[in-house]
């Protein structure tokens, strides 16, 4: 008799953790369907894990005179005072002379301090600076960031999915003088087909997961005789 209870004990404590398993399953659909505009949290939430960035870098040492010091020199080649012959340049073309000239970074100065080509969050080696290049206007000869390898000036040059941050910019472009900046971007499409494709996985995975966890409950309490016929039977 007493084996008897452990046995239904055992299968009633089985039941009730398939039950509280179906449960659960369901707190995503349910709260998704709460959400106002759940298409456009997926997309907020796609757009943040699809993060891409184009940016150069100067590592320099350890000094705020020095890496102040070049980052005003890029500048004046950008800018060139009013009294100064000196053509303007552009920005890119300023930032990777320097970079090539005073980078101690040996993998980036050859090509111009380039750290990536539309890389993903998570691609530079030091923390500091991939931070840095989803947080920096574009366009614009930021830092000194500092990291444990020294100083960096950083420039980007693209960047995707940042709405918030570049509004409906991706990127700079030479301007038809040669030397000026001109912010760029796309016609908004872009990303669209993968957004809606990540959107219906998104939704068939917590269907699925509530229908297997509905599954499970429905054998444990059969088996643990807690229910003989269940409702839509």
């Amino acid at each position: 008799h007493n084996m008897k209870n452990c046995d239904l004990n055992s299968w009633s404590l089985l039941c009730l953790i398939a039950l509280a398993l179906a449960t659960s399953s369901m707190l995503p659909i349910v709260a998704f369907a709460f959400v106002q505009n759940p298409i456009d949290v997926i997309s907020r939430d796609f757009k943040a894990l699809t993060r891409k960035v184009t940016a150069h870098h100067i590592l320099l040492p350890k000094s705020d005179e020095v890496a102040l010091a070049l980052k005003q020199r890029i500048r004046n080649n950008v800018s060139p005072p009013k009294e100064s012959s000196v053509p303007p340049m552009y920005v890119v073309d300023a930032f990777e002379a320097a970079a090539r000239k005073y980078s101690r970074d040996d993998d980036t100065a050859t090509s111009g301090g380039l750290l990536g080509t539309l890389a993903p969050q998570g691609y530079c080696r030091a923390r500091e600076l991939d931070e840095a290049c989803f947080k920096v206007p574009l366009g614009e000869i930021c830092g000194p960031i500092e990291s444990k390898y020294g100083y960096h000036l950083l420039l980007v040059v693209e960047r995707t999915n940042c709405p918030k941050l570049d509004g409906r910019y991706t990127k700079i472009e030479r301007g038809a003088d040669g030397a000026s900046r001109v912010f760029a971007g796309d016609d908004g499409g872009e990303g669209t087909e993968e957004t809606i494709k990540f959107a219906a996985q998104q939704v068939g995975f917590w269907i699925g997961v509530s229908l297997a966890g509905g599954v499970v409950a429905e054998v444990a309490a059969k088996a643990a005789d807690v229910v003989d016929t269940l409702p839509w039977e």
